[in-house]
């Protein structure tokens, strides 16, 4: 969306300064262009925020930053991931959180940055490897990055966070996101079990102002002060969704949008008994969607889906499975009002076969936003993750912080058969990059062997890429074992927009440098 937009205009930019000057018209009467196609080039600057992962003491936190190897990229460039400066929850009123701000503040001098504020979490060392670094407790804040130059295409931030104990205990993961303006949330709650935030960081020199609106399944939840909240620069601002509303809903989509300025925007679920995961912003509202990558072993699936407008959303519900595309029974078609949250429980479907949502129109095409909320695991040993609607992987997508035996990487083709690479980058403490080409069948969704780097130690990315077919979509599940829990989470991989279309002039300009 947005971020499209600016990488566009940004590539333009760049073109005009190699060239001294640049003109774009459009095509005249007769159909001829005076431009020649447009050429794909990298992106020049990318910009990542990640939220406070976690505000437990019990919490370990790993963040692994990677940037596949892109022809054609400068020689030169740096990626460093800074802490944003802390801000009190000014938004919900929380006056003991100014209180503790004003000291910070004090503390740390004019403009409320720490002298650790200024040094950088985490700097990336060379395209093609993964670097990480660890932090723990209740304090970590949220971060703010930029990538540039060999850096910048396909640059990716993982946040992973296991909780031993407590509310949202387990394996909790999210993508460091691009700020943006406008984000969906279906799936969160305001349940008495469970503690819903939406983090908002601002990564910029201004202000921002955001609006939160939350929908359950009568319609607009009646806020107190989801309006107007600013978010100061350089911050990030966890916001209660309980605090917002005094009605208590399990399935409430929430809408996050900005009146000035932009933010990340990412909602961290937390469930008294079910474990906790962060909800990653779904794909744009549009007419249908991919849900990709279901695990297996999966015991309960919950499909919650929002029509943003006023039309009501009539959609054929299809589960991609590893032999074909099949009707989960009883669930054939789901009927969405306009403005209204629906849910369905879609249980044990499953069945240990890996799958994907997959949602069309029954009749005519209404834009929804939709995920998914996944549990595996039985009695006191369940716990939860999100899978949203996502983009296609497209040229190119990457997961990262992969490890040798606890990765799970599903690919489903929904339409067309598609053939794909996948590389297994260097490992973040030695080893050697390896690549494997699968065949996805149309309508299928397969978990793929997933290749790991010869002689690996530490971590390692995934990098998927479309080499025919398609389009394909994709997902990866971390997995680990806490206490007899199957701890997990669920990552989807879309395009990482590393390259940008830029019109070439149809004359050499040059000469017209001074």
């Amino acid at each position: 969306m947005n971020r499209t937009t600016m990488s566009l205009i940004a590539g333009v930019g760049a073109l005009a300064a190699v060239t001294g000057f640049a003109a774009l018209t459009s095509p005249d009467a007769s159909g001829a262009s005076p431009a020649k196609a447009a050429a794909e080039l990298p992106v020049e600057r990318t910009s990542l925020v990640c939220p406070a992962p976690s505000s437990s003491d019990l919490a370990e936190t790993t963040y692994t930053s990677f940037t596949p190897v892109t022809k054609g990229t400068a020689s030169d460039g740096k990626a460093a991931l800074l802490s944003a400066s802390e801000e009190s929850g000014a938004a919900a009123g929380d006056k003991g959180a100014k209180d503790e701000k004003a000291g910070k503040d004090e503390k740390a001098g004019k403009g409320g940055k720490t002298a650790a504020a200024d040094k950088p979490v985490l700097t990336a060392e060379e395209p093609g490897k993964p670097v990480t670094e660890d932090a723990s407790g209740a304090d970590s804040p949220a971060l703010v990055g930029t990538a540039d130059g060999k850096f910048a295409p396909g640059w990716t931030v993982q946040q992973t966070t296991q909780v031993a104990a407590g509310t949202g205990r387990g394996l909790q993961g999210v993508n460091c996101t691009a700020p943006d303006t406008e984000f969906w949330f279906p799936g969160a709650s305001t349940a008495p079990d469970r503690t819903d935030y939406v983090h908002l960081t601002n990564p910029d020199d201004s202000a921002a102002v955001v609006d939160i609106e939350l929908y359950s399944k009568d319609g607009a939840l009646e806020t107190t002060v989801g309006e107007g909240i600013t978010v100061q620069p350089h911050s990030g601002e966890p916001i209660l969704l309980s605090t917002l509303t005094s009605e208590k809903q399990d399935n409430v989509t929430v809408h996050v949008s900005v009146r000035s300025g932009r933010v990340g925007a990412s909602v961290q679920a937390l469930d008294d008994k079910l474990g906790g995961d962060w909800l990653a912003a779904s794909v744009d509202p549009t007419g249908s969607l991919v849900l990709p990558g279901i695990p297996k072993d999966a015991t309960a699936v919950r499909l919650v889906v929002f029509a943003p407008g006023e039309a009501d959303a009539d959609l054929k519900v299809r589960l991609a499975s590893p032999s074909g595309s099949i009707t989960p029974a009883g669930n054939e078609t789901l009927h969405v009002k306009g403005g209204m949250t629906s849910a369905v429980d879609l249980g044990d479907v499953m069945r240990g076969e890996p799958g994907s949502l997959v949602l069309t129109p029954s009749d005519h095409s209404v834009p929804v936003v939709a995920a998914v909320r996944v549990v595996r695991g039985k009695g006191a040993a369940q716990e939860t993750a999100f899978i949203p609607a996502s983009r296609a992987v497209g040229k190119r997508a990457t997961a990262v912080d992969n490890t040798a035996k606890g990765t799970r990487l599903s690919v489903t083709a929904p339409s067309v058969t598609a053939k794909i690479k996948v590389t297994a980058s260097a490992g973040s403490e030695g080893g050697s990059a390896v690549s494997k080409t699968y065949t996805v069948k149309s309508g299928t969704t397969q978990e793929v062997e997933v290749p790991v780097p010869s002689g690996l130690k530490g971590t390692y990315a995934l990098t998927v890429e479309t080499v025919s077919g398609g389009p394909v979509y994709a997902s990866r599940t971390l997995t680990s074992s806490q206490d007899g829990v199957s701890a997990f989470t669920v990552q989807a991989l879309p395009d990482d927009r590393g390259m940008v279309a830029v019109p070439e002039a149809d004359e050499d300009l040059s000469v017209l440098q001074k």
